[in-house]
């Protein structure tokens, strides 16, 4: 899991602004927008997160792990893939930023959480 915030420089600045973005490699599971501090998690990660034509900056590990467990939802956890990838499962809304649950609307990560 990582954050990056846009340091992009628009054209149009009145109308462009920079996100903090929390992604899981390629997909993007939640976002905080600009001026807010609470982070919008989606139900679904965005796949093919592109950060071509943009610029952003890692956001300091200690900070973002200090704040992932303030701005997380407290029905979420994050769990490690059989092959060490790091997933998110809201166990409220039964949803997880896993491959399988993306093509099969289930998987093994959030049935291992709720037989715990």
């Amino acid at each position: 899991m990582e954050a990056v915030k846009e340091v992009t420089v628009w054209a149009d600045a009145k109308s462009a602004v920079n996100h903090t973005y929390l992604l899981d490699g390629d997909k993007m599971v939640a976002y905080i927008r600009y001026g807010t501090d609470e982070p919008f998690w989606f139900k679904n990660p965005i796949k093919g997160f592109s950060r071509s034509g943009r610029k952003f900056e890692r956001v300091d590990e200690a900070i973002f792990n200090m704040s992932m467990n303030v701005l997380a939802p407290s029905n979420t956890r994050e769990v490690v893939g059989s092959k060490g990838q790091t997933y998110i499962v809201n166990l409220d809304e039964h949803t997880c930023t896993c491959a399988g649950y993306t093509f099969r609307g289930t998987c093994k990560h959030i049935k291992e959480l709720e037989l715990a």
